[in-house]
């Protein structure tokens, strides 16, 4: 981090990102704003492609859009409405347990903590921090596959999981970036910055990037 110019980078990133593919559930939030709404649809966008998850969660909310509706909705009802993401028997299931709690604990107003997100049954971290993010605009940092591994790969830290990632980058990341770093690395990941043979000769951030764990390259 100390050789890092992460404000130039941040500047160059936001300016790559632009002509890249925006996640659907980025997208989705800006436009909903809705935090039961966010929430329903990252659950459903855990390993499930953004098109997928985009049909599922429109088809899911013309049955129900609150809490209290969509634990009324039968788990039978709720698996014809988000087939065919991954795992959607236990999706359903969790989606349908999930808003009955909230109708019942929380009068159907999702939490705004993080902490309290997660004594919910079915969100983890990664979700709990897209809702206070997405849905609340407070800070947070959801980290993915994608963040951890170009987190890394910039040596902003040297972490081992998503969940170290996200507490390193706490500590050394300033906090004005963390509500958007999620949003950002996710489309460049997929774009730019892949898992293997990054395109480096297409990345505005080469010549600053120490490309740490790259082996191959584009």
């Amino acid at each position: 981090m100390k050789h890092f110019p992460i404000n130039r980078i941040w500047s160059l990133l936001t300016k790559q990102v632009k002509s890249l593919q925006i996640p659907w559930l980025e997208e989705m939030a800006s436009a909903v704003k809705d935090p039961f709404t966010i929430l329903i649809s990252c659950i459903l966008s855990l390993r499930t492609q953004d098109r997928t998850t985009g049909l599922a969660s429109e088809r899911l909310f013309r049955l129900a859009s609150t809490p209290e509706g969509m634990s009324g909705l039968s788990a039978q009802q709720i698996e014809k409405a988000i087939y065919p993401v991954g795992f959607y028997r236990v999706k359903a299931k969790t989606i349908k347990s999930l808003s009955k709690e909230l109708f019942l604990r929380y009068n159907s107003r999702v939490p705004d903590e993080i902490e309290e997100l997660l004594t919910l049954k079915g969100v983890g971290r990664k979700t709990a921090n897209l809702v206070v993010t997405l849905g609340y605009d407070k800070p947070g940092i959801c980290v993915d596959t994608h963040v951890h591994r170009i987190s890394n790969r910039w040596g902003l830290v040297k972490t081992k999981t998503p969940h170290e990632t996200e507490f390193a980058l706490r500590e050394t990341l300033p906090q004005k970036y963390w509500k958007k770093i999620n949003g950002l690395l996710v489309a460049f990941g997929q774009g730019i910055c892949k898992p293997l043979s990054p395109l480096c000769s297409a990345c505005a951030l080469n010549i600053y990037c120490p490309k740490i764990g790259v082996t191959r390259r584009r």
